[in-house]
């Protein structure tokens, strides 16, 4: 298949690209790294009548840490995420995670920014990004806002960005001492989606148990989400708990059910992926 016709424009700074796409009138999309929506183009499920290509944006491109944490340009791509010393020394589950993602192709073209705005139910980083309980920083008309990961992810391919907004920066905190994490993931063999995939960070206190805990899941319901039943349960508990907590992963969630696999079997590989993530957390976390 080919897409329909469209316009491509490249401009040289933030602020042009946002008045296209403020004058876009909602016909323009964003191009970051293009492994998303150019597919759905060439299927005209998404037929934009002009396409505006951030690569020429500068400031998108930097990673930065500090104290509080690591923040990322939108324009940042899997690739560059997993081969950071940065990242693998501040947040290693990033690292982790972004070198599962897709293949070589994809990692060396696909950005985070854009993998978080169009939000794939099966796509890993979102998962992490809710388990790092990070923030999207974006541009619109009206300046810049911060979006908690919590109120990121609305729906399917639906986000709370508005439609003017540009991702221009995810901000992710520091962990703390005594924390683990780990990304486990049951991908597609031909895609290599996340069919479940599961990112946990737990933080041990004294005794051995649980401190904080946060868990998201990805690739089980129609958007990313925190297992909040399985971080209630572990909460307090030590390692021994994780069997039991993990059983809560799907509670709640209208499980996807299509051709790749069927409702139950995804519910039975999110409590089987995220028990193995709890246990290589707290492994990691000494606990």
């Amino acid at each position: 298949m080919y897409p329909a016709k469209f316009d491509y424009v490249a401009p040289s700074s933030l602020d042009e690209a946002l008045k296209l796409l403020s004058e876009s009138g909602g016909e323009a999309k964003i191009l970051a790294g293009g492994h998303s929506l150019l597919p759905m183009m060439k299927l005209r499920l998404a037929q934009p009548a002009t396409l505006i290509d951030l690569r020429n944006v500068p400031g998108l491109t930097e990673i930065k840490v500090d104290q509080n944490g690591i923040s990322i340009g939108a324009m940042v791509t899997h690739a560059q995420i997993a081969a950071s010393p940065e990242v693998q020394r501040a947040l290693p589950m990033l690292s982790e995670a972004a070198h599962m993602v897709g293949d070589l192709q994809v990692r060396n073209r696909g950005t985070l920014g854009g993998s978080l705005a169009h939000a794939d139910p099966a796509g890993d980083l979102p998962g992490v990004f809710l388990a790092l309980d990070g923030e999207i920083v974006a541009r619109g008309p009206n300046g810049e806002r911060t979006i908690k990961a919590s109120e990121f992810f609305v729906d399917i391919l639906t986000t709370a960005l508005e439609e003017n907004e540009i991702v221009t920066q995810v901000r992710l905190p520091s962990l703390p001492p005594k924390t683990g994490t780990s990304y486990q993931k049951f991908e597609h063999p031909a895609s290599h989606y996340a069919l479940t995939g599961v990112a946990a960070v737990v933080t041990m206190g004294d005794g051995g148990v649980v401190q904080q805990i946060r868990v998201g899941v990805t690739g089980v319901g129609p958007k990313a989400y925190r297992a909040e039943g399985v971080e209630q349960a572990l909460q307090g508990k030590g390692a021994d708990g994780i069997a039991q907590a993990a059983e809560k992963a799907p509670d709640g969630i209208d499980c996807n059910d299509d051709i790749h696999a069927s409702a139950e079997y995804r519910a039975h590989l999110a409590r089987v992926f995220t028990r193995r993530a709890l246990q290589a957390a707290i492994e990691r976390a000494g606990g």
